[in-house]
C-alpha cells in the first residue's frame, strides 16, 4: 500500500506530531508513506517527499509542519484535475489534516479518493469535535503573555490590551484569558457595553490594582463594527481583521485618564512548539488514522469526544463554526472571579 499525508490550511502546533505518529505506525505495518508538499498545491504540482521513520523521528517536538501548508488553492471546480493529479501520484489513499476549508474541499472528491481526515485549528471552533489540536498550546502562549504584561502594567500603572486570534469564535481569548486571570475578556459571541467595561476598570483600580490586562478576540465589535485591517480579494476570508486592541486602548485611555497600550499576538499563537496535551492528542490522531488505513476503513474522520479519539463521518466538521455558548459554565465562573466578560 502507498499512502499520502497532507497538511492544509493554517498551521497549528501539533501538525508534525500527526505526521510523525501516522508515518511510524504505517511504515512499521509495511505501508509506503508519501508526504505531499504545501497542501493541495502539492497534489496539483505532484510535489512530494518520501516519509521514513528516520525522516520524521522527533519532529513532534517542533512547531509548523515539515510538509508545508497552504490555503491558496482549493478543489471546487478543479475536482477532475485534482483527482487526475492524485492518481498520477499512484497513491491508494490520503490522510489529510486540516480545518473546515480543507474538509469542505475534500468533500468534492471524497467519492473518488480514499480519505482519512484529521481536524485541526487553533481556534477550536470546528463542529463535530470537542477539541482541536493546537488550541491549548496557543492558549498557553496567551496565558503567559497576560502574566508577563501584568508586570509591565503594574510597573507603569497602565492598561494593557492583548489581542488574540478569533474571527467568529472566542475560545482562544476565553480559555487563554481565564488561564492568565485577565481582568477582562471580550469575545465575539458576547456584545459588551463599553461604559460597563470602563466602570469595571475604575472599580479594580479603586480597589488597589496598579495596572490591568484585558484579553480580547480580534473579531470583537466596537460600537457595532468589527475592526478590519485590510481587504484581501483573493484570500479565503477577504476581510482581514485586526486592531480592536488599539481602538480599545485609545478609548480606555481617554475615559480612564491613565496610559493604555495594546499588544497583538497574531501568528505567534501558531508558532509555539506543541505542549504536552497537543503532543498526546496528535500522537493518538496519527496512530488512529494509520489504524484505519491498515484496516482499509476509508472516508472517515477522527474526532475527540468524551476524552477519546473516535472515527466519525468525513463531513462531520463542515457545519457552522462551534461558538462559545453565552451560558457556558466557564463564563459564569469568570464573572464569579471578578473578571469582566
Amino acid at each position: 500500500m502507498r499512502v499520502g499525508i497532507l497538511t492544509g490550511g493554517g498551521d497549528a502546533p501539533g501538525l508534525n506530531g500527526v505526521v510523525e505518529s501516522a508515518t511510524k505506525c504505517l511504515v512499521q505495518a509495511g505501508v509506503e508513506v508519501v508526504g505531499i508538499v504545501d497542501g493541495f498545491e502539492g497534489v496539483y504540482n505532484k510535489d512530494t517527499i518520501a516519509l521514513t521513520i528516520d525522516k520524521v523521528d522527533g519532529i513532534h517536538q517542533n512547531a509548523g509542519t515539515i510538509l508545508g501548508t497552504s490555503n491558496k488553492r482549493g478543489i471546487g471546480e478543479d475536482a477532475d484535475e485534482f483527482v487526475a493529479c492524485f492518481k498520477e501520484l499512484k497513491l491508494d489513499g490520503l490522510i489529510a489534516a486540516g480545518g473546515d476549508g480543507t474538509f469542505k474541499a475534500l468533500s468534492d472528491v471524497s467519492s473518488r479518493i480514499n480519505i482519512i481526515g484529521i481536524p485541526k485549528t487553533i481556534d477550536n471552533d470546528l463542529s463535530g469535535t470537542d477539541i482541536t489540536f493546537g488550541h491549548y498550546t496557543a492558549c498557553g502562549l496567551i496565558s503567559r503573555s497576560i502574566s508577563t504584561l501584568k508586570h509591565s502594567a503594574d510597573a507603569h500603572k497602565r492598561i494593557m490590551v492583548l489581542e488574540t486570534m478569533g474571527r467568529t469564535a472566542g475560545w482562544l481569548a476565553l480559555n487563554g484569558g481565564l488561564a492568565g486571570y485577565a481582568d477582562a475578556i471580550l469575545i465575539p459571541e458576547l456584545d459588551f457595553d463599553f461604559q460597563a467595561l470602563v466602570d469595571s476598570c475604575k472599580e479594580k483600580l479603586a480597589q488597589g490594582s496598579r495596572g490591568l490586562v484585558l484579553c480580547v478576540s480580534e473579531g470583537v465589535k466596537f460600537e457595532g463594527k468589527k475592526i478590519i485591517k485590510q481587504i484581501v480579494e483573493d484570500a479565503p476570508e477577504t476581510e482581514r481583521l485586526g486592531g480592536i486592541s488599539s481602538v480599545l486602548a485609545i478609548a480606555l485611555e481617554k475615559e480612564l485618564g491613565i496610559e493604555a497600550r495594546n499588544v497583538i499576538l497574531g501568528h505567534l499563537q501558531r508558532s509555539e512548539p506543541p505542549e504536552v496535551f497537543d503532543k498526546l492528542l496528535t500522537l493518538q490522531l496519527g496512530a488512529s488514522a494509520a489504524e484505519l488505513v491498515i484496516k482499509n476503513k476509508w472516508n472517515k474522520a477522527l474526532a475527540y469526544k468524551n476524552c477519546t479519539v473516535m472515527p466519525v463521518e468525513l463531513n462531520s466538521f463542515t457545519g457552522a463554526p462551534r461558538l462559545v455558548d453565552p451560558k457556558l459554565e466557564l463564563i459564569k465562573q469568570a464573572r464569579n472571579l471578578g473578571i469582566f466578560i
